[in-house]
């Protein structure tokens, strides 16, 4: 393993949780993780740069052919639906995480906003499962330089393209991180 510093930026409501380039974990190898919720109890988010090949449709029927794609959220729940969105305004009990974005809400109010046409798929992502930590369990794991913790724009965050998520936050880390970018995602192809 490599040493870095941990990066300053605290862990919070809507930063990004970037996992270190080396992290082999099947779930967050390379992965930028939402939060959703941080506080003292600890931590939950969703990865929001792991699409898998089925759409969201194919497992809400009554969603009807909204072609959305779906994520991998993370390790809990996985049999769960979860998603954020930028439409506070219209989908019923969204909880705002910030900027012009929001978690959940009622999924009738989902149902209802896309059937009436109200809601894009381009602001809106959908997850199976979530990432979540006890008490003080994150804080361990950024002494240990397993993540460091970016504050992105949050209404681009859900317009990037997944697979250029997780560089484009390295990148905005700043220039001690930009070797992370370099490396081998699989470290036994050197």
């Amino acid at each position: 393993m490599f040493e870095i510093k941990t990066n300053a930026v605290a862990p919070a409501t809507g930063r990004v949780l970037i996992s270190e380039p080396l992290l082999q974990d099947f779930y967050f190898r390379r992965s930028a993780v939402l939060l959703v919720d941080h506080g003292e109890d600890g931590s939950f988010g969703v990865i929001v740069n792991k699409p898998i090949k089925t759409n969201i449709s194919e497992i809400m029927p009554d969603l009807g052919d909204f072609d959305a794609p779906l994520y991998i959220g993370g390790p809990v729940d996985p049999k769960s639906v979860f998603f954020i969105h930028s439409y506070g305004d219209i989908i019923e009990g969204s909880e705002h995480i910030g900027d012009d974005l929001f978690w959940g809400g009622r999924i009738s109010s989902v149902i209802d906003n896309i059937q009436a046409g109200h809601i894009s798929p381009d602001n809106i992502r959908f997850f199976l499962g979530y990432s979540g930590w006890d008490a003080h369990q994150l804080e361990e794991e950024l002494k240990k330089n397993a993540w460091a913790v970016t504050v992105p724009t949050l209404n681009e965050l859900i317009h990037m393209k997944p697979e250029l998520i997780w560089s484009g936050l390295v990148k905005q880390l700043g220039a001690e991180y930009n070797f992370w970018t370099h490396l081998p995602a699989d470290p036994q192809f050197n």
